[in-house]
């Protein structure tokens, strides 16, 4: 089995297109994937472009109340972080309720794993740990994704020294290009000047159009997911 960690440098800098282009991409090569994202925030039942809507469409899943139990099992509906968006619903989430909801089904050898965050890496998911917590518990590598907007740059290299002084292996780093972007391969060639010369980077390019067709249009990510034997 292949496991990835989807993490991002902030909000909003492309975790779940990233997560869906991967999804779709190992399904079209004939690879059995899961897909979970187990704490989501600004969700409501009436979005059909919500984070964990948009994971089951790339797996090829009926959208249902029972399928979203199943890969985001703790929804909330206000667009803040997620330990204050249950606060807000009376609800608590616990570290350990979420660390034993990802490790509860073990997909078998053949199976692409991959577990999305909320928010940047330092963003409170539960009430008593932040999603890089999470990720050092689950040890599987990082897919680092980050974008191109003025400050991304700083966020993307505060990231990476920090997931190394916890000791957590990236796989890879994914510069999603932003609405506002500072420039898509200036932002890569500074990453690499300034320390990050020794990671797989890779360029995505800003996606328009439906879903579906981003999906089709995406530079192929899926080879991030093949496990290193060197």
């Amino acid at each position: 089995m292949s496991a990835f960690f989807i993490a991002g440098t902030g909000t909003g800098v492309g975790k779940t297109l990233v997560t869906t282009i991967l999804c779709h991409q190992l399904r079209s090569m004939g690879r059995n994937v899961q897909a979970l994202k187990p704490v989501v925030s600004g969700f409501s039942v009436d979005d059909p472009q919500s984070d964990p809507v948009l994971i089951l469409r790339s797996l090829g899943r009926a959208v249902t109340p029972e399928a979203l139990d199943q890969i985001s099992p703790w929804r909330f509906a206000a667009p803040i972080s997620p330990h204050l968006a249950a606060r807000r619903e009376g609800q608590k989430v616990a570290m350990e309720d979420v660390l034993r909801f990802c490790r509860k089904e073990s997909p078998g050898s053949e199976t692409s794993r991959l577990i999305e965050g909320a928010g940047g890496l330092y963003s409170p998911i539960c009430d008593d740990a932040t999603c890089a917590r999470l990720i050092a518990a689950m040890g599987d590598p990082v897919i680092l994704i980050t974008g191109t907007y003025l400050g991304s740059i700083s966020h993307t290299l505060t990231a990476m020294e920090s997931l190394k002084s916890m000791r957590i292996p990236v796989r890879a780093i994914v510069v999603s290009e932003s609405a506002e972007s500072a420039g898509l391969h200036e932002t890569i060639e500074s990453l690499c000047e300034f320390g990050a010369a020794g990671y797989p980077i890779l360029p995505l390019p800003r996606l328009l159009g439906a879903i579906e067709d981003r999906w089709q249009e995406a530079p192929p990510l899926a080879h991030l997911c093949e496990i290193d034997h060197a």
